[in-house]
């Protein structure tokens, strides 16, 4: 739906705006191969693959799954040993509607394989291994930190901890899982850990409608969606700062640390889920000694500064569009004035207003240019009537009309043309900015991220539009006039389902617009 408002917006303001004219005339950790036991050993080039030997460690019982749940101020999140996954982060801060239940990342992931479940090549430790652990809960308070450590002690020589590092007041989760090599022989491998995610979201909202595969490789941000992996796979190996996934305002994702992503392959498995598997580099782990592979977990809002603070670049998942350079800035600018002012519909406004200030000089160019435009539409007719079979003759006569009256028919377009860029940058700054999810603005508007629930704020948008466009200069006969008054109702069917917060910014712009053409109007005499 987001494609074709956009592709409406784009084309209504290319017909209001072009009709007339052309119709008339974080910190840095140890890297992979670093080492979590009683000696290092750095990664090398991967031998030929030995038989492993006798094991010297006593082999995990079997055992039975379980549960542990970690409590912060920010999530409850609940862990399984199998896989020593993660089964499910509940934001405390963030609710599925105005009053309705927390939000929980996770809990549709393949119930078959738990987000975070860790596997490995080279050595057996296949999916879904059940891990030991000695803990039932963990609670961390603010500014404290908490660990939770499953252990698995193989049968084959080798022993396996994976290790969850929390902080009390963040949404980031240190993961380090390490390699205890018991045996004789060296040991050749690499650590995986496997994220999965609904191929279709049964509940349908349009929070899913970006929802899909994102990850920050090669210096750019890449995106695959269900339809981009069905009946084949993708692979990534270059530069990778993070892989997960998202939707339009929440991301689950595992951090790189000191390149210890070597590889992500996205595919969709055989339960119709989509799969992503992260891969460490390869390492080689001689006897008697262990090795490290040091990543960090997100799940949270993609909120501009939680997510700049997380660093690897993780800012990129919130994509803003072709003008992203531009809408960024403004987020912050609408954060910064919400600071001060408390309500992000008196910030929306604000910004409104300074928009309209910085493009005044432009747009006071582009209606006089109009105006003057329109002044000259009897003498136009009466070069086209006297030149009606020498078009050569019309077009030179126009000319030199314009030149006589220091009149240039792109002066009311191109103004307009340059605001464009900002137009959608802010477009898609409050159309995908969660912090007007569930933002108050005054009375009824109780959220600037869902529709206006009585319509008021675009039926009283399309009313200033209509007066907009009636005191708009126009060149146009009165059968194209009155074709081009359609727009105003278009807008209005239009944005009765966008995001109020949306239809606040542009109500408010009518509004402006309208007395800078009175202002306008005033200054340029008939």
């Amino acid at each position: 739906m987001e494609k074709r408002a956009f592709l409406a917006v784009i084309l209504s303001i290319a017909v209001f705006y072009l009709f007339s004219f052309f119709l008339g005339p974080e910190k840095k950790p140890a890297a992979p191969g670093q080492v979590a036991g009683p000696a290092a050993v750095t990664p090398q080039p991967a031998p030929a693959a030995a038989p492993l030997a006798s094991p010297t460690a006593t082999p995990s019982p079997a055992v039975a799954e379980k549960d542990v749940t970690v409590d912060t101020a920010f999530y409850t999140a609940v862990f399984s040993n199998r896989g020593g996954a993660l089964k499910s982060i509940t934001l405390k801060k963030y609710h599925e509607t105005l009053k309705g239940k927390p939000v929980v990342l996770g809990n549709d992931a393949d119930p078959q394989l738990y987000n975070l479940s860790t596997r490995a090549t080279g050595f057996n430790l296949p999916d879904n291994t059940v891990f030991t652990t000695d803990t039932d809960s963990v609670q961390v308070a603010d500014n404290q930190t908490g660990q939770l450590v499953f252990n698995h002690v193989s049968g084959q020589g080798f022993t396996v901890r994976k290790v969850y590092t929390f902080t009390g007041n963040s949404y980031g989760i240190k993961v380090e899982t390490q390699l205890f090599n018991n045996s004789a022989a060296p040991l050749v491998g690499a650590f995986q850990q496997v994220l999965t995610y609904p191929a279709v979201h049964k509940v349908k909202d349009n929070r899913f409608d970006t929802a899909g595969s994102y990850l920050f490789a090669d210096d750019s941000l890449k995106s695959d969606k269900t339809k981009d992996l069905t009946g084949s796979s993708k692979r990534y190996d270059k530069g990778i700062q993070w892989a997960g996934f998202a939707d339009k305002y929440f991301l689950t994702a595992l951090l790189s640390e000191k390149n210890s992503i070597a590889s992500v392959e996205l595919k969709k498995n055989a339960s119709g889920y989509l799969e992503s598997v992260v891969s460490s580099p390869q390492f080689t782990v001689a006897p008697g000694q262990s090795v490290a592979v040091e990543q960090r977990l997100f799940a949270g809002p993609k909120d501009i500064d939680i997510l700049k603070s997380m660093g690897n670049s993780l800012e990129q998942s919130l994509d803003l569009g072709w003008f992203t350079v531009i809408a960024k800035p403004l987020l912050y600018t609408l954060k910064f004035f919400y600071r001060f002012v408390g309500n992000y519909g008196v910030a929306i406004i604000i910004i409104t207003v300074i928009l309209k200030v910085l493009f005044f000089p432009l747009t006071h160019k582009s209606y006089k240019s109009m105006k003057d435009m329109q002044k000259l539409q009897p003498k136009m007719a009466a070069i086209k009537e006297k030149y009606k079979n020498d078009r050569d003759g019309m077009n030179k006569a126009v000319m030199e009309l314009y030149r006589d009256n220091k009149v240039n028919p792109m002066g009311g377009c191109l103004p307009m043309i340059v605001q464009i860029p900002v137009f959608f940058a802010l477009y898609k700054a409050l159309m995908f900015s969660i912090e007007l999810r569930h933002a108050p603005f005054v009375l009824w508007v109780t959220d600037l991220a869902d529709k206006d629930p009585y319509y008021v704020t675009p039926i009283i948008m399309g009313i200033t539009m209509f007066v907009q466009q009636k005191m708009t200069p126009s060149q146009m006969d009165p059968v194209q006039q009155k074709m081009m008054l359609a727009l105003p109702v278009v807008f209005t069917f239009m944005f009765l389902n966008f995001p109020s917060g949306l239809v606040l910014y542009w109500l408010v712009n009518n509004v402006l617009t309208i007395g800078q053409q009175m202002y306008i109007n005033k200054l340029v005499k008939d």
